[in-house]
């Protein structure tokens, strides 16, 4: 199966770990990476219109900044959701709020206490 193919099946697909990815879809996403490592401006032109949420309920310097610079690098918006901001379990369902921002964003990054949130989040 070719590059692009591999691709083409993660998307849309939620990813929780990388144990989750055929050894194939893995070496294509690896692909990808050093793909846009190399070509930052075309994917920069991919990316313009697209929004990501970061939701932390759990404080982190380093990962806000890393995910933040990196998707501006790229050319996409971030949108920080710190647990304050959202009612995140408290008056919406983590299943309930993973679906609404899926209809608005193209990716969810979740920094949180819980595995289990984390992995309700994935499944909706």
């Amino acid at each position: 199966m070719s590059f692009a193919n591999e691709l083409g099946r993660l998307r849309g697909r939620s990813l929780g770990t990388l144990a989750e990815l055929e050894p194939a879809e893995f070496i294509a996403l690896l692909d990808l990476a050093d793909e846009v490592k190399r070509n930052r401006d075309g994917f920069r032109e991919r990316l313009k219109t697209a929004s990501y949420a970061l939701i932390f309920e759990k404080h982190s310097t380093r990962t806000r900044v890393s995910f933040e610079v990196g998707l501006g690098e790229l050319g996409a918006a971030s949108l920080f959701l710190s647990k304050n901001d959202i009612q995140l379990g408290r008056g919406e369902s983590i299943a309930d709020t993973a679906r609404v921002l899926s209809r608005y964003v193209q990716g969810i990054v979740l920094r949180t206490f819980s595995q289990d949130r984390f992995n309700t989040m994935v499944e909706y």
